[in-house]
């Protein structure tokens, strides 16, 4: 399947478990092998490329589990993004975060230890002349309602302010989305069985048949 991510866009890839989007996301960070076909980044073949050097090209990847270091503080996994300390983006992105910035990650709630894995995306950045890419899995698990509304701002912000590239994974599209594509452009593809079943705008995919 060929999967077209474009930037300054934000790009879903929707679809129940097991329809491949966990491993389009893996195969594109480079912590998949690929047995065919290729990845293509700004032009260029990276699909032997591994993964770290894959994240110094401006790929960060934010994966469903294990997306931070338990053993290490929320200061300390900000600090890997962010080497001199300056953590402002992110507290403004997450201001929760502020009061937990000494306790161990590990023993953080699913939902504080995802806003924590995406402020160390959004800390990230992304080295001269290359588009930033951004692949997450899940963006809002254990999220509240409102602080997910906030994540999906954030990643339609980086995409439509930042010039950013954009890749969530999500079983259904959700309705942030579908009131920021006005704003953002939003792609859907949507993968069944490891083939892509629809690819299109948003508002496309809203009104398309089941």
């Amino acid at each position: 399947m060929t999967l077209a991510a474009p930037a300054a866009t934000l790009t879903v890839l929707l679809g129940r478990n097991g329809s491949g989007r966990t491993t389009a996301l893996r195969a594109l960070a480079g912590t998949l092998p690929l047995s065919a076909g290729a990845v293509i980044l700004d032009g260029r073949d990276i699909t032997r490329r591994p993964a770290h050097e894959r994240a110094a090209r401006g790929l960060c990847f934010v994966p469903d589990r294990q997306a931070v270091f338990s053993s290490l503080t929320v200061a300390e996994n900000l600090a890997l993004s962010h080497p001199e300390g300056d953590f402002s983006r992110a507290l403004t992105a997450y201001p929760e975060l502020r009061p937990l910035l000494a306790r161990r990650a590990g023993t953080l709630s699913g939902g504080e230890q995802r806003m924590l894995a995406l402020s160390r995306a959004l800390l990230s950045p992304s080295p001269p002349a290359q588009t930033a890419v951004i692949l997450v899995d899940e963006a809002a698990q254990g999220m509240s309602p409102p602080i997910a509304a906030r994540t999906y701002a954030h990643l339609a912000d980086l995409a439509a302010h930042q010039g950013a590239c954009v890749v969530v994974a999500e079983q259904r599209l959700p309705p942030a989305l579908r009131e920021r594509a006005s704003r953002t452009a939003v792609v859907v593809h949507e993968l069944r069985r490891g083939t892509v079943a629809f690819s299109g705008e948003a508002a496309e995919f809203s009104s398309a048949p089941e």
